[in-house]
């Protein structure tokens, strides 16, 4: 059977690909489950420095599959209780991707809709082709939202704009998501993967101490007061300054010449 989620490492940069085109890599249940999986592999992996998260074909990911069978979804409607705890192991799913320790690029192309649009807002970084499209999509299925798609929309463009796009759901060009600020950056079709790889790999040549500090001050200035933000802050910039990497910086200054980091 063929993986529904693939992964390859290269130059420090892991790229998780959607492997279902052909129903336009929509989820099911199973799908996130091996997402899960490749997620657990490469956030423990300290060779992997950035994670660019993708699809294969012509769409990111369009939401569920409306049309599938009914026991490859998320809420199979065994029981309530069943529901519950599968839609439990999928959150886990999106929150370890939102965690994970590496900088997360969602490499976006065509369709990206409903859930999938979720675990694009949980990536640190977007960038879209000029073919994408976006949209909520979830009123539209008969649902509320799922997968954090309204916690991140909100944290990320403000509570007013999140309800204008869930409350009336509608197709957004990524023009418009990048002005809107959904998006950093729209490229061609063509230029999006090897766009990812270039900003991956600019990623991966910082010190990537500093580099997984940082993303950690960005997780906790969006859920803590700035009282008990700034402590930890200082702890990290204490961890970091004591570093090899920071001679490093420093010696490659004065040679003028590129930072070769080793994360010590």
């Amino acid at each position: 059977m063929t993986n529904r989620v693939v992964t390859r490492i290269e130059n420090a940069t892991a790229t998780i690909e959607f492997n279902d085109p052909d129903r336009r890599n929509a989820l099911s249940f199973d799908l996130l489950r091996e997402l899960g999986a490749a997620l657990t592999e490469v956030s423990s992996s300290s060779d992997v420095r950035v994670v660019i998260l993708t699809g294969r074909g012509s769409d990111f990911c369009v939401g569920t599959d409306l049309a599938a069978p009914r026991e490859t979804k998320t809420a199979r409607g065994e029981s309530v209780a069943d529901d519950t705890e599968r839609f439990r192991q999928i959150n886990a799913v999106l929150n370890h991707f939102h965690h994970m320790p590496q900088v997360t690029i969602a490499a976006i192309d065509g369709g990206c809709a409903g859930a999938g649009l979720s675990l694009a807002l949980a990536a640190d970084l977007r960038i879209a082709s000029t073919r994408a499209l976006f949209n909520t999509a979830f009123l539209t299925a008969g649902i509320p939202g799922d997968l954090g798609g309204i916690w991140f929309m909100t944290r990320l463009l403000g509570g007013a704009l999140a309800r204008d796009l869930f409350l009336l759901p509608r197709k957004i060009t990524a023009t418009e998501a990048h002005d809107r600020g959904l998006v950093g950056s729209v490229v061609p079709a063509i230029e999006l993967q090897t766009t990812a790889r270039d900003m991956a790999r600019r990623l991966a040549a910082v010190a990537p101490l500093a580099l997984r500090s940082m993303k950690q001050n960005f997780l906790q200035s969006a859920t803590t007061s700035l009282g008990d933000y700034l402590p930890a802050e200082a702890e990290r910039v204490v961890e970091c300054a004591r570093s090899e990497d920071v001679w490093e910086a420093i010696a490659a200054y004065r040679a003028k010449r590129p930072p070769v980091f080793t994360g010590r």
